[in-house]
């Protein structure tokens, strides 16, 4: 179903607010050794999470912070609204009702009586997350939800999540070393970048579990998009297809992103491209990378599909 993009930015402008006055040290939480920002996310939220009951036609769409969840859940909302051939309506009716139920844009974020309200929802639900699977509520497995995940290669989720971190009041600023050091001893919100990878590498034979990279989309959209269709059943013409791969270019989005995201339109869309850790990282801090990166992902299959070695060599 649409997203209300209107909602999700009200969402984030209270929490930007509320987190002014809060001081860098308790700008962030720990939930069962992991980080998370205050701004956005709570304890009780995620004891609430716990039983929360997935169905089977969900579609969640995991990725860590700075991947580009931003960019495919334009894409999956496009899909599913031209597939199920929404009037306009029926969207307002529909993004009406998401505003009326306070649905917050990503599973993690929010109260933790949102669960509850989520009920309300119509299938199919798209359901955005962070989180990685040990974190996720066990429904979401049991009931064969729909899992497409979403990975990019390090070093530019690094470049990006620093950018990222430093431009919204959500977490406590830090220079660029440090920054680097926290990336690799997984010490930032959400936790280790490496340890997220390698847990949904465990998972990815499932039938209902899919794997997409950010380059193999910025390579060829349109081919992505019906890779994606194809897993999701959204029945798209080639007509359709090309039209939402139109409007989900970076260009496209970035022109938009004001209209679409407020004021995190530009941070949320800020570059779009593949390399642009090159500018970034120092030959030592390259070298730690592909060092991590070989200890910890090079032998699985997701760490094959980054396609380290063409993104992430100097």
């Amino acid at each position: 179903m649409p997203k209300n993009r209107k909602l999700a930015v009200e969402f984030l402008n209270k929490a930007l607010v509320e987190s002014a006055g809060i001081p860098p040290e308790d700008l962030i939480f720990s939930y069962r050794g992991v980080s998370y920002p205050a701004a956005v996310c709570n304890p009780d939220t995620f004891q609430a999470l716990e039983s929360f009951e997935a169905r089977m036609d969900d579609i969640v769409l995991a990725g860590y912070p700075k991947t580009g969840t931003n960019w495919l859940d334009h894409i999956l909302n496009n899909m599913e609204c031209t597939a199920a051939k929404y009037t306009e309506e029926e969207m307002k009716k529909l993004m009406d009702f998401e505003k009326e139920l306070e649905v917050t844009p990503r599973l993690e974020f929010g109260d933790p009586d949102k669960f509850e309200r989520m009920k309300k929802l119509p299938s199919r639900r798209i359901i955005i997350t962070h989180l990685s699977p040990h974190s996720l509520p066990s429904s979401i497995f049991k009931n064969k939800a729909k899992i497409l995940v979403l990975i990019r290669n390090p070093k530019d989720t690094l470049v990006s999540y620093y950018h990222f971190k430093n431009t919204v009041g959500f977490f406590p600023p830090s220079t660029w070393d440090d920054h680097f050091t926290s990336f690799m001893d997984g010490k930032v919100a959400w936790g280790s970048y490496f340890d997220y990878v390698a847990e949904w590498d465990k998972y990815i034979d499932e039938e209902n579990i899919i794997a997409i990279s950010y380059e193999e989309l910025q390579e060829n959209l349109n081919v992505g998009l019906k890779k994606i269709a194809q897993f999701l059943g959204f029945f798209l013409n080639e007509e359709e297809v090309q039209n939402i791969v139109d409007k989900s270019t970076f260009t496209a989005m970035k022109q938009k992103a004001s209209e679409t995201h407020g004021s995190f339109g530009n941070i949320f869309f800020r570059k779009g491209t593949v390399g642009d850790w090159k500018s970034m990282l120092s030959e030592s801090q390259n070298k730690e990378m592909d060092r991590k990166f070989e200890e910890c992902l090079s032998r699985t299959k997701l760490g094959a599909k980054i396609k380290y070695d063409l993104y992430c060599k100097v």
